[in-house]
């Protein structure tokens, strides 16, 4: 009996990969990763699915090797869908996300809001603006290759680098264009820039602040460098790694842009 029962689940798994409904999800198997959504969603599912083949192509092209292993990505029809997976994964029961968040990485999965309802479900985003919204889907895919090469996985047990965390998925989805560098400029000449690491992905200019840190460290340090701070989830470890400290890196950072 036990034999058969077992078999049947097997079956069903391997029915959900080919498209079939499980828990009221569709899946549909790609190379690499999984799109899963609603029946509500299939018009929109071909164009989602380039999207992410156009993002996980970058992103593995940014760390020149694949993702190391396969991950689900979770189209949500609703914030209210949204928000209860977030309720449960980050166990804050009762949480209901702001306006402009759509969407978060680690490195099993990749949850978002429909992309096709940012006009009328979030604001700050919208759809038909085709480059940032790459660049967005792209960002998460950088959280899901980023954990996948973490201690913390889920980046729950990380200590004093959200600037790298954040600021690795804004330099590598391209979100550091030149508009961006302008607006980071514009404020560091005529504001003092954070004396702390922590303090980079805090205010209006975290994105500027933490991604243009990170390109700074690509540059002096090279990629092969950038690559294995993946694996650190402490800040002093990672600044080990440099043979640096926060104070010369912030210091050095700030001479590079003074230069530009």
């Amino acid at each position: 009996m036990k034999k058969h029962f077992s078999t049947l689940l097997l079956v069903i798994s391997g029915l959900s990969c080919l498209g079939f409904i499980q828990n009221n999800w569709l899946t549909n198997q790609q190379e690499g990763f999984s799109i899963n959504h609603r029946k509500s969603e299939e018009q929109n599912i071909k164009e989602y699915i380039q999207l992410f083949k156009n993002g996980k192509e970058q992103v593995e092209l940014f760390f020149k090797t694949p993702f190391s292993s396969t991950f689900n990505v979770y189209i949500h029809s609703t914030r209210t869908s949204l928000d209860s997976t977030w309720q449960k994964d980050w166990n804050i029961p009762g949480f209901k996300s702001q306006c402009w968040m759509v969407a978060s990485g680690v490195a099993s999965r990749l949850d978002i809001l429909s992309p096709k309802k940012w006009d009328s479900l979030a604001c700050e985003h919208s759809f038909a603006n085709t480059t940032k919204t790459q660049r967005l889907l792209t960002h998460e895919l950088v959280h899901v290759y980023h954990g996948q090469r973490n201690p913390s996985p889920d980046f729950s047990d990380v200590n004093g680098i959200d600037w790298f965390v954040e600021g690795l998925a804004v330099y590598a989805s391209g979100q550091l264009d030149k508009d961006r560098l302008t607006r980071l400029n514009d404020f560091l000449s005529t504001n003092q820039p954070p004396s702390k690491l922590s303090d980079f992905w805090k205010g209006n200019n975290k994105y500027g602040l933490s991604g243009s840190m990170v390109k700074y460290i690509d540059i002096k340090y090279g990629r092969k460098k950038l690559i294995e701070l993946l694996g650190f989830n402490q800040l002093e470890g990672l600044l080990k790694s440099l043979g640096t400290t926060e104070n010369e890196l912030i210091m050095e950072w700030r001479e590079t842009l003074k230069s530009k």
